[in-house]
């Protein structure tokens, strides 16, 4: 199993702000042909994951999110259509797509039973690199759509989580104001004095920075 790791690095020594790489997992028993497949695919910049069998692919979708699985039908052990098999039924793994690669005859039985198993594309050897790899760039920009979107929704959840909180607080502080006109001027302020430090103390995080002069 090898891995192309590394991303883009900031001129100044730090990492970049680009974001991650998406991950694109070669499963083939025959070390020439990953070579093959990761010449292919260098030109698309994405983080070439490789494994020799099936069962090494499934421990590898143990730990690791990927955009495109490119499987080999033809294994020793547990060969292609078992793994896909494997893969779908994890809830994790059931949506990523695979691209099956055979060398086997070309007979429709064959292409349907990729089909039946999940895959989305069935290529015969020897393939097109061209059409290979673009149909890999299509999978890789679904994924990392979908990785944008997920993150937006987090990020309104959290907005509104936050102004759930805002209006409790102040609901909070108008009730301490109502309740509190036998207390003393010096408690009144103390005590909603705590309640709008707790309340900047949630706000400061978001609060714009204001340019110095």
């Amino acid at each position: 199993m090898t891995e192309r790791t590394g991303g883009p690095v900031d001129p100044g020594g730090g990492p970049s702000t680009e974001r991650p790489r998406s991950k694109i997992l070669l499963v083939d028993d025959r070390p020439d042909n990953l070579m093959a497949l990761e010449a292919i695919l260098a030109s698309l910049d994405q983080e070439l994951v490789t494994a020799s069998s099936g069962e090494e692919a499934l421990k590898r979708l143990l730990v690791d999110d990927f955009a495109v699985i490119l499987l080999d039908v033809q294994m020793p052990g547990m060969d292609g259509f078992e793994t896909a098999h494997r893969i779908k039924q994890r809830g994790r793994t059931r949506d990523t797509p695979i691209i099956f690669l055979t060398a086997i005859d070309r007979e429709p039985h064959h292409a349907f039973r990729g089909y039946a198993v999940g895959a989305v594309d069935y290529i015969a050897k020897p393939f097109d690199p061209w059409l290979l790899r673009a149909k890999v760039s299509v999978f890789v920009e679904l994924f990392e759509k979908n990785e944008r979107l997920g993150e937006l929704v987090h990020q309104r959840g959290q907005d509104f989580d936050l102004m759930t909180e805002v209006a409790e607080r102040l609901i909070a502080l108008d009730v301490l104001l109502e309740g509190a006109r036998d207390a003393s001027p010096e408690e009144i302020i103390a005590a909603a004095g705590a309640e709008v430090r707790g309340l900047v103390a949630r706000m400061s995080p978001f609060a714009r920075s204001t340019p110095t002069t």
